[in-house]
């Protein structure tokens, strides 16, 4: 008989997302962490420390804060200060402005991914999404009918982000936190019902977990990655097909499965200026070239148009 593994603690499972992950990504000589102060970011942040100094790699830890709730410039200080304690030097506090369409939630993305981007414009940055978050992302996507895009979830590594804890749960995190006498903090819009993710998070993923008895969240996660496996093929296969700058002609693509054909529309229309596309955005454009009877033109955000005329398709605003 073999010997028995030896146990692993929690904080060694980071440990190691972690390692295979910067390894993936060719061992990246500077790297950037943005930390909360929850325990999956304070997880991620102990046991990114400890490899940046064994690796020699410059660790710039940044912290959000979205001033939504009082006393939240207290909470970044405090996460910075916990990130210093773990190692790391250099640490911003990032005061960002949630405002704009989409709701509180999308618009507290996107604030927060562009102070990211602008504070580490040229390094890896790892988020501390995990597989619980992945779970929930796909359910959303389902739920909303947004395409199989949104289906596939979040990328372990899609540059500039890094996800290196998509493959443990939250209960990893929390665990390795404790192991490590680290209190993280305790966000209050989590337990908000008014947020659709916390609902999904307390009410809609423990039902399923007990009508289907157990193992949903990794089965959702599961199915983002098969999607994500048929995307990538596809888009390669779109990627060989011309699109241009200019008008789009279309007899090359009549012929084409709808699948590839939108994912030429797509790589065409943000090209051509085109953001924030939708499923929807995109099947009706694909309509213009594979139901044809001389409709009109399909207005897009931004004020654009894409209408046909004499076989091909233009964008115009």
């Amino acid at each position: 008989m073999g010997r028995p593994r030896p146990s692993v603690s929690p904080l060694d499972d980071v440990r190691r997302a972690v390692r295979s992950l910067l390894d993936e990504a060719g061992d990246p000589p500077a790297v950037a962490l943005a930390v909360s102060g929850g325990a999956d970011s304070l997880a991620l942040a102990a046991a990114t420390a400890q490899l940046a100094r064994r690796r020699g790699t410059h660790l710039l830890g940044l912290v959000v804060d979205h001033r939504l709730q009082p006393g939240s410039a207290t909470v970044a200080a405090t996460a910075a200060g916990q990130l210093r304690d773990l190692g790391c030097v250099e640490v911003r506090v990032l005061a960002v402005d949630v405002d704009g369409p989409g709701g509180p939630e999308a618009a507290a993305r996107r604030a927060r991914y562009t102070a990211l981007r602008t504070a580490a414009p040229d390094r890896l940055v790892l988020l501390g999404h995990t597989l619980d978050d992945q779970a929930e992302t796909v359910l959303l996507g389902l739920g909303r009918g947004s395409g199989p895009r949104s289906l596939a979830g979040m990328r372990r590594l899609d540059p500039p982000w890094g996800r290196p804890l998509l493959g443990l749960r939250r209960a990893t995190t929390a665990a390795a936190c404790a192991e490590l006498g680290l209190d993280p903090w305790q966000d209050p819009h989590n337990a908000d019902p008014s947020y659709t993710r916390v609902r999904l998070r307390r009410e809609v993923l423990p039902l399923l977990e007990d009508v289907l008895n157990g193992g949903v969240a990794p089965a959702l996660a599961r199915t983002a990655a098969q999607l994500r496996e048929d995307a990538e093929a596809l888009d390669a296969l779109a990627g060989q097909r011309p699109a241009g700058d200019g008008p789009l002609e279309v007899a090359g693509l009549a012929g084409e499965p709808p699948a590839l054909r939108r994912r030429v529309l797509r790589r065409w229309l943000l090209g051509a200026g085109v953001r924030e596309l939708t499923d929807a955005h995109l099947r009706s454009v694909d309509a213009l070239i594979g139901e044809w009877h001389g409709q009109g033109g399909v207005w897009l955000p931004g004020g654009l148009e894409v209408s046909r005329a004499r076989g091909r398709l233009v964008v115009t605003g």
